[in-house]
C-alpha cells in the first residue's frame, strides 16, 4: 500500500504484550473497485484514488490496446497483423487503427491519458490515418474542431 495516505480518524488500538511486543489495530475497510482493493476509512472516507484506481476511458483503452498489439508484433509474438486480427477476431480495418494510434504525437498521448482531449476530437479521428508529422496531427486536431 506504498503511496497511499490514510488519515486518522480517532485513537488507533494498542496493545503490549507481556513480551515487550505491540500490536496496533486500525480499523480499515478494503473494498473492490474495478478488481482492485480499496481502503476505506469507517466514515466511509477513502484515500486519494491513484491512477490505475481509475476506470480507463475508450479513448485510453483503445490507445492501450494498439500499445499492446504492437508490442505483440514487434517481439515475433504475432508474425504479421493478419495473424494477429485472426487472433484477437477483430476486423483486419479496426486492428491497422488501433496500431495507427501507436504513432501519435507525445502531448496527444499525454491528453489522453489526463483526459485533457478537446470533445470533439474522436478515437476515429485520431486512428483514421493520422499525419505522420506530429505538427500535422495537432493542426488536424484543431481543423477537426474547427468543421463542427
Amino acid at each position: 500500500m506504498n503511496g497511499v495516505r490514510i488519515r486518522r480518524t480517532g485513537a488507533p488500538d494498542v496493545v503490549a504484550a507481556s513480551d515487550g511486543k505491540l500490536t496496533l489495530s486500525v480499523p480499515i475497510q478494503i473494498k473492490r473497485r474495478s478488481g482492485r482493493k480499496l481502503v476505506t476509512l469507517p466514515n466511509g472516507e477513502t484515500a486519494n484514488p491513484r491512477p490505475w484506481d481509475v476506470t480507463a476511458t475508450p479513448m485510453q483503452l483503445a490507445l492501450a490496446r494498439g500499445h499492446r498489439r504492437l508490442a505483440m508484433l514487434e517481439s515475433g509474438e504475432a508474425k504479421s497483423i493478419t495473424e494477429l486480427t485472426a487472433r484477437e477476431k477483430i476486423d483486419n480495418s479496426y486492428m491497422c487503427r488501433m496500431l495507427n494510434l501507436t504513432t501519435l504525437a507525445p502531448d496527444i498521448v499525454a491528453a489522453i491519458l489526463d483526459e485533457t482531449l478537446p470533445q470533439h476530437v474522436t478515437v476515429h479521428e485520431l486512428a483514421i490515418s493520422p499525419p505522420v508529422l506530429w505538427e500535422e496531427q495537432r493542426e488536424r486536431m484543431g481543423a477537426v474542431g474547427e468543421e463542427t
